[in-house]
């Protein structure tokens, strides 16, 4: 009998998953002893903190991160396929979503594997229902261009494609490279269109603002090296 793959949430932030994730969700957790991680010490530390210091010599670890190859990922759900239970931990919010965990949950699903996600945090649906921009129709672009003249050129596709459709942008960037996002967004985008941000999610430096382009440019905060995801919604 083959076991079940669970989807494990994590924190936005390096806060305790106890005050983020709900009871249940640490009780099945703390049922598990086969994790595919990321990060082997990120993930201790998640453990630990999710209740399971006493039994972590008890763990077994999978590897899958971006320099994990396609032939690596079949291994990995060995465990699982021999009845044990497995658990695919997210370095930050939600697997499957803007990371690596896609892949294996796929084979999971094309080797009969039961899938199974559980509930917890996820910066682009938190900051989507934060912003009041549509939440009937959007899409999550990942990262936008890092060299200057693809990342304006995207923008002003972002927008056209956000007026055609009344479609919400969604879209983040690496912490370092957020203050130069900001700047071409506020100068790139036509001072109608509705611009949010959010910054450190669930933490207690939490940012959120919704505001026209235009505005933004009164007042702009330092997202240096602060986790964020942006917003457009074109009028």
């Amino acid at each position: 009998m083959k076991g079940t793959l669970w989807l494990i949430p994590n924190v936005l932030d390096d806060g305790n998953p106890t005050s983020v994730l709900s009871q249940c969700v640490l009780e099945q957790v703390r049922k598990i002893r086969y994790f595919i991680i990321e990060n082997e010490k990120s993930a201790r530390r998640f453990l630990v903190r999710a209740g399971l210091k006493e039994v972590l010599d008890e763990i077994e670890w999978g590897m899958l991160n971006e320099h994990t190859r396609e032939p690596e990922l079949a291994p990995l759900l060995n465990p699982i396929l021999q009845g044990a239970d497995g658990g695919v931990l997210s370095e930050s919010g939600c697997p499957g979503v803007a990371d690596p965990g896609a892949d294996i949950v796929r084979l999971a699903h094309q080797s009969g594997i039961l899938v199974k996600p559980l509930t917890g945090p996820s910066s682009v649906i938190l900051a989507l229902m934060a912003s009041g921009l549509n939440g009937q129709s959007f899409a999550f672009l990942g990262y936008l261009p890092v060299k200057p003249p693809e990342r304006i050129k995207k923008i002003r596709e972002i927008e056209q494609r956000s007026r055609l459709h009344k479609e919400t942008q969604i879209f983040i960037e690496a912490p370092y490279r957020n203050r130069q996002l900001l700047s071409d967004l506020i100068q790139t985008l036509s001072p109608e269109s509705w611009l949010s941000v959010s910054a450190d999610l669930t933490s207690t430096s939490e940012y959120i603002r919704t505001a026209q382009v235009w505005e933004w440019s009164r007042k702009v905060p330092d997202l240096n090296k602060r986790p964020a995801i942006f917003l457009v919604s074109a009028k």
